[in-house]
């Protein structure tokens, strides 16, 4: 018999949103957190319902204090290899090498953000250098915004930030835009920058503006830059779950992974799921699980009262 009916590698909104579910479903649930969540340097997330303006680790406190109020349980360490164990169970190989025996898994294990190579960049992200303008855009409203160009979604996305402020420049590489892009910038007021950005200028530990490579500075307020995600989806990968070129897992519509017990939710699995998508993503996934141990409970009374009969 496993250690634990479901293991939930992850307690972002997405793992703890999916272990509420089901220890309300009465399912023995343990939750491993290596106590590193992705929007750890934000000071407020945003766009969630009765939880506006909430620091993010306030909302991770009251998640974890009503999964336990359940008897949902947690270990802090990291998850080292998920391994197959019998038919259908699964070993979580934590970190000093203890294992745990799980009948399910639910990876929500995030993602990480890859950020350009510019000089400052990374010390002020999520402070006022952004990625998510629907997160915080609201906050440096009607200030001079830039956003870093160079992906073939930057215009559109400038065309986005515009929303939160007149005075926006686009800082593009040099013969990266058409002349369609240039006119639809220009007839929104959209300043361009050409050249590559060198640094980030901080003066009073807040950001003033960007050098260019040519050496001229551009004072702006806040800036937008769309990173690269990339999920931790390495886990996935070892215990045999198919990945598309990019390394997010292959998924049915229920979160299940191609390897059967395995269930992903949250950012390791959608790249654009913000903090409430997340944590929806988590309960549907749970619905889905508790099904299939229904399924499994099933099978297993059916096959007892075989034998005695």
């Amino acid at each position: 018999m496993s250690d634990y009916e479901v293991v939930i590698v992850g307690g972002g909104a997405a793992g703890l949103s999916a272990a509420l579910l089901l220890v309300r479903a009465r399912r023995k649930v343990l939750v491993v957190d290596a106590g590193e969540p992705r929007n750890a340097p934000a000071a407020h997330l945003h766009g969630f319902l009765s939880r506006d303006g909430l620091p993010p680790a306030e909302l991770l406190a009251l998640g974890r204090a009503e999964v336990k109020a359940y008897g949902g349980e947690f270990l802090e360490g990291e998850v080292k290899d998920l391994l197959p164990s019998g038919g259908s169970g699964f070993w979580v190989v934590l970190a000093g090498g203890r294992r745990i025996s799980a009948g399910r898994i639910l990876v929500a294990s995030g993602l990480r953000d890859e950020l350009p190579d510019i000089l400052g960049l990374a010390e002020r992200w999520a402070r006022d250098v952004l990625h998510c303008p629907y997160c915080h855009g609201y906050e440096v409203r009607g200030r001079k915004l830039g956003v870093l160009g160079g992906s073939p979604d930057t215009v559109r996305y400038a065309q986005i930030v515009r929303q939160w402020a007149e005075d926006v420049v686009l800082f593009a590489p040099a013969g990266f835009l058409t002349t369609l892009q240039r006119s639809e910038l220009a007839a929104r007021s959209i300043g361009i920058v050409e050249g590559s950005v060198s640094r980030v200028i901080v003066e009073d530990d807040r950001l003033r503006g960007v050098e260019i490579d040519d050496g001229s500075i551009v004072l702006r307020d806040a800036l937008f830059v769309p990173p690269r995600f990339v999920p931790n989806s390495e886990l996935l990968a070892r215990l045999g779950c198919e990945l598309d070129e990019a390394g997010w897992a292959l998924k049915d519509d229920t979160g299940q992974t191609t390897v059967s017990g395995v269930w992903v939710a949250g950012n390791v699995a959608n790249p654009r799921a913000q903090v409430i998508t997340a944590a929806g993503e988590g309960s549907a996934t749970a619905m889905a699980i508790n099904a299939d141990l229904v399924d499994q409970d099933v099978r297993s009374a059916v096959h007892v009262l075989s034998m005695g009969s």
